[in-house]
């Protein structure tokens, strides 16, 4: 992938006591460890300039949820540098969550009750929070779904002793490996950090591409981030799907390999997305849309592969993921050790704002109804989702507020897109998902639990 053109720079100044803090502005360019505590970041203090009057918050304050993975680098990068504090949104407090559950359950309560407005979520959460399908009692809580976050960042680690037994990308030929591990009592198991999500959906894609049924032939866990690598240090756990850097860290430590990132199995894939409860954004769309300038502007900064040693620092330090910043450097510049075999290709790294297809940022529709096309094939939601699929989209994916922060950070019109598909989308087994006939792409699966 070609580096990012050299954008245009301006300085402007933020004020936080008697400090100024110097940003860039680029325009044009298209995991955890258990627990249910949550550590607060300092709250942002910093006073905004430049802002046009109609476009003024209506409040300067929200709070947001993340977890120690690089999909959260462009709420951190947002908040360290200033841009949502040069968007008028000058109190945004980010608060690291245990984990998905207790990202749910803070979400569910709000900031009023101690808890957060919204933040980064794996994908369906949204819309099973929003359905009320992961609440407690089953309590709807209406979510927006704002914007994608990043592509690509994530992969399936597994442990060294199936090394030698080429468990790797493509598992065609395996079968009767898993069934001779689970008739022995020793059931290949894998961890994903949330049920029903996306670190879930990689994990059973992979496994039903190769002809291995997840859910008869594999022991699947619910696991935190970080406690996989220890899981797979005492023998107890043969493989995980999570976000970078747990996957790398693995390798590094020398407990095992990557047999596959997301990004061989569906290149530009939507990953993680940012999502606020409605009732905030509907009381404040200025304000949402204040927030996503900010993270647009955060997002293009990531992407400029000369600011990713500086990103690492920020996100490596103590404050936010508390790791080496070694092991988040290498795979952020595409080159990403695998234990077996190397990538050297910056299109294969985690990205922020552009991709090969274009806009990474904006949150297409179509693949909002992969993921609840994808939770249909897994009896995860029932078959008649996909006959109000779109409706439910309409209300919970807010592209419109995007596309009006967009036009008013001056976006180059080239890289808005005008449809709310992105199209056909291609895996690495030879399926294709057309978003105008998703029960084709469900007929076309061998392994699934719908009748299709």
């Amino acid at each position: 992938m070609s580096e990012f053109p050299k954008q245009s720079r301006r300085k402007f100044l933020l004020t936080a006591g008697a400090s100024t803090v110097g940003s860039i502005f680029l325009k044009g360019c298209l995991g955890n460890p258990p627990g249910t505590t949550v550590s607060t970041t300092q709250v942002q203090q910093v006073a905004a300039t430049n802002i046009d009057p109609a476009q003024a918050p209506e409040t300067p304050r929200i709070k947001l949820g993340y977890i120690p993975i690089v999909e959260a680098a462009p709420l951190i990068v947002a908040k360290e540098k200033g841009f949502f504090a040069k968007y008028g949104m000058t109190e945004v407090e980010i608060s690291k969550q245990a984990n998905w559950g207790s990202a749910r359950d803070n979400v569910e309560i709000g900031s009023a009750g101690g808890g957060v407005d919204g933040g980064q979520w794996q994908m369906p959460m949204p819309y099973l929070i929003s359905e009320g399908r992961i609440t407690k009692g089953n309590v709807r809580i209406p979510m927006y779904v704002l914007c994608q976050l990043n592509t690509q960042g994530n992969g399936i680690a597994i442990a060294n002793k199936h090394q030698a037994q080429g468990i790797g990308l493509k598992l065609a030929g395996k079968e009767s490996l898993f069934a001779q591990l689970k008739s022995a009592g020793t059931q290949f198991t894998a961890a994903y950090t949330f049920p029903q999500a996306n670190q879930d959906l990689w994990i059973r894609y992979w496994l039903a591409a190769g002809g291995i049924d997840p859910d008869s032939e594999v022991k699947l866990l619910t696991v935190p981030a970080a406690q996989t690598v220890a899981n797979m240090k005492t023998g107890t756990m043969d493989a995980f799907s999570t976000g970078d850097p747990w996957p790398y860290r693995i390798v590094t430590d020398g407990i095992g390999y990557m047999a596959a990132l997301t990004a061989e199995m569906w290149k530009n894939h939507p990953e993680e997305y940012l999502a606020i409860r409605a009732e905030w954004v509907d009381k404040h769309p200025k304000a949402a849309k204040a927030l996503l300038k900010g993270i647009m502007e955060a997002q293009q900064w990531c992407d400029n592969f000369d600011n990713r040693q500086e990103l690492t620092q920020i996100l490596s330090s103590r404050n936010y993921f508390n790791v080496p910043a070694e092991v988040l450097l290498d795979p952020f510049m595409g080159k990403i050790d695998m234990g077996d075999r190397v990538i050297d290709d910056r299109s294969m790294a985690t990205l922020y704002w552009k991709d090969e297809r274009g806009s990474v940022s904006y949150p297409y529709k179509s693949h909002d109804l992969w993921f609840l096309t994808e939770s249909v094939r897994w009896g995860f939601l029932p078959p008649d989702t996909l006959t109000n699929a779109n409706a439910l989209i309409d209300k919970v994916n807010r592209e419109d507020l995007w596309k009006e922060a967009a036009q008013e950070l001056s976006i180059a019109a080239a890289d808005i897109p005008t449809s709310t598909s992105r199209g056909v989308e291609q895996f690495f087994d030879g399926i294709s998902f057309d978003p105008a006939n998703p029960n084709a792409y469900l007929q076309s699966l061998k392994i699934k639990r719908v009748n299709v």
